[in-house]
C-alpha cells in the first residue's frame, strides 16, 4: 500500500510539473508577442493581428507536444473542471492541477518581464505612464475590457468564447468522433482553435479563455509593482477572467456531451456490440 501511495504521489507530482511547464510555455510566448504588439512603435503586428493570434495558438500546440504524455496538457483550469465533470478526470487532482497551472502563469510572466523589463520601463517613461495609476504596459501580462466593452459584458464574452473553446476540445478529443484529427495532429488543431478565437475576438478583452493565463501573470504584476492596477484592477475586473472561462468551459462541455456525443454513430455501434 505504501509503495502504491508513493507511486501515485510521484505521478501526481510529475503531472503538476507538466501542467506548470505547459502554462509557463503558453504565457512566455503569448505575453511576449503581446509585448511586441504593445510596446513598439511601429509594431510589426498593428496591421497584422493574425500574427499575434497564431503565435498564441502555436504556443498552445507546443505546450501540448512538450507535456501531453505526462499530464494530458489541460493547461487551463476551465478544461480541468470540464474533464472532471464529463471525462472521468479525478476530482482529487483538480485543485493540484489548478495550483500548478496558476504557478505556471506566474513563472511565464516573470520570464516575460526578464525579457522585456527594460522595454516596459522605457515605454512607461516615454508615454508618461504610471504603473499603479495608469497600469502602464499591464496589458502585456493580463487582460482588460477593450474599447466600448464593460466589465460585465467582457465576462459574458469570456463565457461564450470559452464555451466554443471547450466544445472544440471535446470534439477534437472524442474517441467516437470519426472526423476528428487523428494521432498527434489534434494538438495542432487545438492551437488553431485558440488562434481563430483570438483573431475573431481578441480586441474585446484580450480573449483570456483561461483563468491561469490571466491570474498567474496578474499575481506576478501585483508583486512586481503594478499594485491596484492588477488587484482589484479598474472596475474590480480581476475575478471576471476567472469566473467567465470557468462557466464557459462547463457550458461548452455540456453542449458536446449532451447534444452531440450521444448521437455519434461510432458510439452507437460500440453500445450495440456491447449489448449483444
Amino acid at each position: 500500500m505504501r509503495k502504491v501511495m508513493e507511486k501515485t504521489g510521484k505521478a501526481l507530482l510529475g503531472e503538476m510539473i507538466a501542467e506548470c511547464l505547459a502554462v509557463m510555455i503558453i504565457v512566455t510566448i503569448g505575453d511576449s508577442v503581446a509585448a511586441m504588439f504593445s510596446l513598439y512603435d511601429p509594431s510589426p503586428y498593428k496591421q497584422a493581428y493574425w500574427g499575434v493570434a497564431i503565435t498564441w495558438g502555436l504556443a498552445v500546440t507546443l505546450a501540448i507536444y512538450v507535456t501531453g504524455s505526462v499530464s494530458g496538457t489541460h493547461a487551463n483550469p476551465a478544461v480541468t473542471l470540464a474533464l472532471a465533470c464529463y471525462r472521468g478526470f479525478s476530482w482529487k487532482k483538480v485543485v493540484p492541477y489548478w495550483v500548478a497551472q496558476v504557478g505556471g502563469g506566474f513563472l511565464g510572466a516573470s520570464l516575460v518581464y526578464a525579457l522585456y523589463g527594460s522595454v516596459i520601463q522605457h515605454y512607461a517613461l516615454a508615454n508618461h505612464l504610471d504603473w499603479v495609476n495608469d497600469g502602464a504596459a499591464s496589458g502585456v501580462f493580463f487582460t482588460h475590457p477593450g474599447d466600448f466593452v464593460t466589465p460585465l459584458h467582457a465576462m459574458m464574452n469570456e463565457v461564450i468564447l470559452t464555451a466554443i473553446l471547450v466544445l472544440g476540445i471535446f470534439a477534437i478529443t472524442c474517441e467516437y468522433n470519426t472526423v476528428a484529427p487523428q494521432a498527434n495532429s489534434g494538438a495542432l488543431i487545438i492551437g488553431l482553435l485558440v488562434a481563430i478565437l483570438g483573431a475573431s475576438s481578441g480586441f474585446l478583452e484580450g480573449w483570456a479563455l483561461n483563468p491561469a493565463r490571466d491570474l498567474g501573470p496578474r499575481i506576478f504584476c501585483f508583486v512586481a509593482g503594478w499594485g491596484r492596477a492588477a488587484f482589484p484592477s479598474p472596475g474590480n475586473y480581476w475575478w471576471m477572467p476567472i469566473a467567465g472561462p470557468m462557466v464557459g468551459g462547463l457550458v461548452g462541455a455540456t453542449l458536446y456531451q449532451t447534444l452531440l456525443r450521444p448521437f455519434m454513430p461510432a458510439r452507437a455501434r460500440v453500445t450495440t456490440t456491447a449489448a449483444d
